[in-house]
């Protein structure tokens, strides 16, 4: 499957991107120069990435994407932040599913002491009893809470952007942009890598995908979970139509050509836009999956997105 790059092989700039050139562009030269680069960065391991929902449902922020806003009269889990020994069971599971990082993920707009403290006791846990990455997704954190997870064990702090800045009010009005920048930039002072990255399909437009690329290789982020917006009945967007097959391989290809050396990671929504065509999604650049459920709707079987990676000659790091 890794593409072989040659004297016909468009040469795109992965500097500057330019709107056009990801909008109308061929998508087979597209897919051949991302795939290329997806290569020479990560060979045919793909990262396997698995989410264990700690805390889910009741969030004070209105994202008009998500489910478990209190905002919003969808239909989605609630329950208080789990027990130590029930976190630490349910991520043990996932390592031994198959996921090569796991990430614990609490609903709400940051965690507070005692979730923190709970959250950290699990994490050094699962750390001593697992051969995995262990990640957290707790929301927004202070300097202070970032150096606590680093010093418990987190090896990556996930906080998505969601989209750009220039797009960002209109679909949440309780915080800011920049507090998810100001949120990345603490996880990375304190020493983790950071997973940032958003959802397609809200409504931007091509410039506002191209601008948020550059501002997640402007913040040096590590690895970029790419979601395609699946719409939630009862939130703003249900009735959003889904991204097209091309448009979100597009998307993809953005991401891998001006971030060409960092991991893009496909995680929500893709079963539902791509269904039968998901293993496209290598080829448009990525070297990661989120494998499992998700949050509040189901994923694929792990066993199935395994079978996958072998079809396409590819394996799980």
């Amino acid at each position: 499957m890794p593409a072989q790059q040659s004297s016909s092989t468009p040469n795109f700039p992965t500097d500057s991107p330019d709107t056009d050139l990801f909008r109308r562009a061929r998508l087979q030269d597209l897919l051949v120069y991302a795939d290329f680069l997806r290569e020479r960065h990560a060979g045919n391991k793909i990262r396997t990435c698995a989410v264990v929902s700690a805390k889910s449902g009741n969030c004070s922020q209105d994202c008009a994407f998500c489910a478990q806003s209190g905002h919003n009269s969808a239909t989605s889990p609630v329950f208080a932040l789990l027990g130590k020994q029930d976190l630490i069971r349910r991520a043990m599971a996932a390592a031994e599913a198959g996921a090569s990082n796991v990430s614990l993920v609490s609903s709400g707009r940051a965690p507070g002491p005692r979730e923190l403290e709970r959250i950290c006791e699990a994490i050094a846990a699962i750390r001593s009893r697992a051969d995995v990455s262990v990640c957290a997704s707790l929301g927004t954190l202070s300097p202070e809470k970032a150096r606590r997870l680093y010093e418990a064990g987190v090896g990556t702090y996930h906080h998505n952007l969601e989209t750009a800045s220039s797009h960002f009010e209109t679909i949440c009005s309780t915080h800011s942009h920049r507090e998810r920048v100001d949120t990345v930039r603490a996880a990375n002072a304190a020493g983790m890598r950071v997973c940032s990255g958003g959802i397609f399909g809200l409504g931007e437009t091509w410039p506002q995908r191209v601008e948020l690329a550059e501002t997640l290789r402007e913040l040096e982020v590590n690895s970029v979970p790419v979601n395609f917006l699946n719409p939630v009945p009862g939130t703003p967007l249900q009735n959003r139509p889904l991204l097209s097959r091309e448009e979100a391989l597009r998307c993809v290809a953005l991401l891998r050509l001006t971030l060409p050396d960092r991991d893009i990671v496909i995680c929500g929504g893709r079963e539902a836009t791509l269904g039968s065509f998901q293993s496209r999604v290598f080829r448009a650049g990525a070297n990661g999956l989120m494998v499992g459920d998700y949050l509040t709707t189901k994923g694929e079987a792990t066993d199935a997105d395994m079978q996958m990676l072998r079809e396409n000659s590819l394996e799980p790091l």
